[in-house]
C-alpha cells in the first residue's frame, strides 16, 4: 500500500497525516505544495468527489493575501487558480488508488488500510 499526500511541512494536518501513515508502516509519497503544485487532473479528482469549493481554504493566509474572498470565478478559473496558488488548498489532500480525502480523515484512512489488508490476504 502506498498513499500520496499533498501538503506543506508547515501544515499541522499534513504532519498528522504523515505521522498516521508512518505509525502504520504505510509507504507515503509526499508532494510538498511549496515545491510542486498539484496538477489540474489531480485536483479535478478531488473536486469530483467533494466539489471544488471544498478544496479552497478560505482561512489560509494566501487566500486572504490574494483577495479571493471577493472574486466570482467559474469552476475552470478556480481550478487554474488552485494550480497556480497551491497554498490556497485545504491540506492535506490524500490519495490511495481511486480514493481521496481532504483534510484530516483518520477514520477513512483506517478503512483504506483495512481494505488493503483484506485485498493482500485474498491474493496470497
Amino acid at each position: 500500500m502506498e498513499v500520496q499526500i499533498f501538503g506543506t511541512n508547515k501544515s499541522q494536518d499534513t504532519k498528522k497525516a504523515q505521522r498516521f501513515f508512518a505509525e502504520r508502516r504505510v509507504k507515503v509519497h509526499f508532494v510538498d505544495l511549496k515545491e510542486r503544485a498539484a496538477s489540474k487532473g489531480e485536483l479535478q479528482r478531488f473536486a469530483q468527489r467533494f466539489g471544488l469549493t471544498a478544496l479552497i481554504d478560505k482561512t489560509s493566509r494566501r487566500y486572504q493575501d490574494l483577495g479571493l474572498g471577493v472574486v466570482r470565478y467559474d469552476d475552470e478559473r478556480w481550478v487554474e487558480t488552485l494550480v497556480a496558488e497551491p497554498l490556497v488548498l485545504v491540506q492535506p489532500l490524500v490519495r490511495w488508488q481511486h480514493k481521496v480525502t481532504i483534510g484530516h480523515a483518520a477514520e477513512e484512512w483506517e478503512q483504506w488500510i483495512e481494505a488493503a489488508k483484506r485485498g493482500s490476504s485474498s491474493q496470497s
